[in-house]
């Protein structure tokens, strides 16, 4: 939700880009990111601010960046999506758009109706990076997801990790300064390359 105006945001991007893959960070908020100050602010009204970007105006413009990049000749595509991205992410997957599908700690899904269509509908290898202290998805939410989607029941992969001490949005935005935090952010990092080097 605070898209390109959080550094962290392109600090992921340039993260993904010197591992030597091609990254592009769509503006699919259409220049109305939520603020700074809305983090951990209660005068910051997220659900009004969520309303204002539901998916009839905030996925056309992810939808013209993969048209673009087909009319430029690219033929597969990965997706990382993080809290509100990590929604679009599992629905292009869904919609079998992309290849392979990296979700850390998703906001607006529903557990299980999101994750049984994602078994239904998807063939894109699924990494799913969350907290153990994770509000919008408790632990328990988390293993109802694996029960969907885990012990080799969705055949094009599926793995899920649980950071100790991590809670929503550690993976972009942790507090380094605290060592479990920090090993969260930087592991889900590295897993989420590793799935790509096997998957992509």
């Amino acid at each position: 939700m605070f898209g390109l105006t959080l550094p962290n945001n392109l600090l992921l991007v340039d993260d993904f880009t010197k591992q030597g893959y091609r990254t592009i960070a769509p503006d699919y908020l259409n220049g109305d990111a939520a603020p700074p100050y809305a983090m951990n602010n209660p005068n910051f009204d997220v659900k009004a601010w969520v309303q204002n970007h539901m998916p009839d105006v905030t996925r056309p413009p992810v939808d013209k960046v993969i048209q673009a990049l087909k009319n430029q000749g690219v033929t597969s595509f990965a997706v990382s999506g993080y809290c509100f991205g990590g929604r679009y992410a599992i629905d292009l997957a869904i919609d079998r758009v992309v290849d392979v599908v990296i979700v850390s700690h998703p906001s607006q899904v529903q557990v299980p109706t999101t994750f049984e269509t994602f078994a239904q509908k998807a063939v894109a290898p699924l990494l799913l990076e969350m907290g153990d202290q994770d509000t919008e998805l408790s632990v328990e939410k988390q293993e109802e997801i694996d029960a969907i989607l885990g012990n080799g029941k969705y055949a094009p992969g599926y793995k899920r990790e649980c950071w100790p001490g991590c809670s929503h949005g550690f993976a972009v935005r942790a507090d380094v300064l605290v060592p479990q935090q920090l090993a969260g952010k930087e592991g889900s990092f590295n897993s989420s390359v590793a799935w790509l080097k096997t998957y992509f």
